[in-house]
């Protein structure tokens, strides 16, 4: 029986996980594919993986193919400090501005949309693009959304006369709850006809967190030198994202669904479908 292909986030997000596959052994059996968000988002949509973290949003557009793994999600609450919005003017002073999103996501778009709308009466110009981290605001633009690693690296290297808003901590101030970012979406078809496989992902996914977790301090050592970060600054990031997925992350992502179906943004609020499996 051939390998289950697994989508993995390569962010620093998911750097537990990423120590685990490739340092300790939690890959064997697995065919794991690598990428942005935005990527494994359109390989699993496209049949091309079985299971995978995609951005959270993209659940709510293709529920009735997939089905959520339990347990595991990406999650904050508050502070996120890799979905970052850099401006050249205050939050609260963008209307109909010109904003660049960056190619690399989704679920940031619709919540950039979200707090801009529903907490600030903006309805800007968004424009995706690839992000020039040489010259984050373009001339013909107000202001861009980074996510991921870009965003992190922004977020500890502001530059003098830009503002710099932590999208985390604007959705908490909306609406008090935590976000969740990206979930595990698994193939429906995959689910019902593989479930020893289905249970091999969830085994890995859910202790890899877990194990390289544990052993945080080796995980960020096997980055920090190849990366614009200190150890410290890794070491708290790690500590701001969480991995786990529970009741309460259901009704927080729920919430997220109802606004972006409000603002037309998904064209139904979708039931969030747990795939089974033993834990």
């Amino acid at each position: 029986m051939a390998n289950p292909k697994v989508g993995h986030i390569n962010f620093i997000n998911c750097l537990p996980l990423t120590y685990s596959f490739y340092e300790d052994g939690f890959n064997q059996g697995l065919d794991i594919h690598a990428a942005v968000p935005a990527v494994l988002n359109n390989d699993i949509v496209n049949g091309r993986l079985d299971v995978s973290p995609v951005s959270s949003i993209v659940y709510a557009r293709n529920s009735e193919q997939f089905v959520i793994l339990p347990d595991v999600s990406i999650t904050a609450d508050n502070a996120v400090q890799s979905i970052i919005l850099v401006s050249k003017k205050p939050i609260e002073a963008l209307k109909n501005d010109k904003i660049i999103l960056t190619a690399k996501s989704a679920t940031s778009h619709c919540l950039l949309k979200i707090v801009l709308n529903k907490a600030y009466n903006a309805k800007p110009n968004y424009y995706i693009r690839i992000v020039d981290m040489q010259k984050i605001i373009s001339d013909d633009a107000t202001a861009t959304l980074l996510i991921g690693d870009d965003a992190l690296y922004a977020y500890h290297n502001q530059q003098e006369g830009l503002y710099y808003y932590d999208i985390g901590i604007e959705w908490k101030k909306l609406t008090g709850l935590r976000m969740v970012y990206a979930v595990w979406m698994v193939n429906r078809d995959f689910a019902k006809n593989k479930p020893e496989l289905l249970q091999l992902v969830y085994d890995r996914v859910t202790r890899g967190f877990k194990n390289g977790y544990k052993k945080k301090v080796k995980a960020i050592h096997t980055i920090v030198y190849d990366k614009p970060f200190t150890f410290a600054q890794l070491d708290d990031y790690l500590e701001v994202i969480k991995w786990d997925f529970t009741a309460e992350h259901e009704k927080a992502l729920l919430t997220f669904y109802k606004m972006a179906h409000e603002m037309n943004l998904i064209d139904h609020v979708p039931e969030i479908e747990i795939a089974e499996v033993f834990k």
